[in-house]
């Protein structure tokens, strides 16, 4: 985690955006990586990452100390669309894919509450639908949700090995809930390929809207190298074209990423 003290980024940022981040100050590495915003504390100007150490790039951010500079392009990218008044909304993570999601729950709930100021108890109650799951190889790789506990977001989570929750996938679990007649409207999601593809295909069957935020590997972050190109469906004819996931997404809405299916 990474706290980075941004005001203008921290004011135009929407939830599903991503930071491009300098992780030296020389040439090595070259490319800069695209990070996710995890939350922002706009009334104090702060943005928040969370990330994997995964590489040379993203251990060198992470030997940053407090008060040094980073230089950072963003937001970049097109962000999550937040849901109508009254739909019940499920927001799915898996692995380092929940990152951009906590900043999206945080949005809705803001929304959520806004609206019910005026409403009764049991009313407010019934608007605050937000299922969120979250899905992780192993409990230790589950993130932490203190936050959510107080704020009227139901936590569901799924692990592979069966440490934590639910013993499979999230899709799995959320297919479950389903088939108990648990209704949903919307579904956010972001996580590795093969979870949104089950996902995708989860609601176009059972006729549920909502996004998906694709992890691809970004170089320029603004749409000029081609390095993130991703399929899309050719809805005016058969097969797919090209879009980049930096600068058309990374969100893009359900039933529009071609999976090869």
């Amino acid at each position: 985690m990474m706290c980075l003290h941004a005001p203008e980024i921290a004011a135009g940022a929407k939830p599903g955006q991503f930071l491009h981040v300098r992780c030296a100050d020389s040439t090595d590495p070259l490319l800069r990586r695209p990070i996710s915003i995890h939350r922002v504390r706009r009334d104090e100007g702060l943005l928040f990452m969370f990330y994997r150490v995964a590489g040379r790039g993203t251990s060198l951010l992470t030997a940053k100390r407090e008060g040094e500079e980073i230089d950072v392009l963003g937001p970049l990218g097109n962000g999550f669309e937040l849901p109508s008044p009254g739909e019940r909304v499920a927001v799915v993570g898996g692995g380092i894919g929940a990152a951009p999601l906590f900043f999206l729950v945080d949005e809705i709930m803001a929304e959520i509450h806004k609206r019910g100021a005026d409403l009764t108890d049991e009313q407010d109650t019934a608007r605050q639908a937000l299922d969120f799951y979250l899905g992780a190889a192993t409990g230790s790789l589950l993130p932490s949700l203190n936050s959510f506990l107080v704020r009227g977001v139901r936590v569901h989570m799924a692990t592979d090995d069966g440490s934590v929750g639910y013993h499979g996938t999230v899709t799995g679990l959320l297919q479950q809930h389903l088939d108990e007649q648990t209704h949903i409207d919307r579904i956010y999601a972001c996580g590795p390929a093969p979870m949104l593809r089950a996902i995708d295909e989860l609601a176009i069957r059972r006729g549920i809207r909502g996004q998906l935020s694709l992890e691809e590997r970004m170089g320029c972050g603004v749409g000029a190298c081609l390095s993130c190109a991703c399929k899309i469906k050719n809805f005016s004819g058969d097969g797919f074209t090209y879009k980049h996931a930096c600068s058309d997404g990374p969100v893009f809405n359900i039933g529009e990423v071609w999976y090869g299916h």
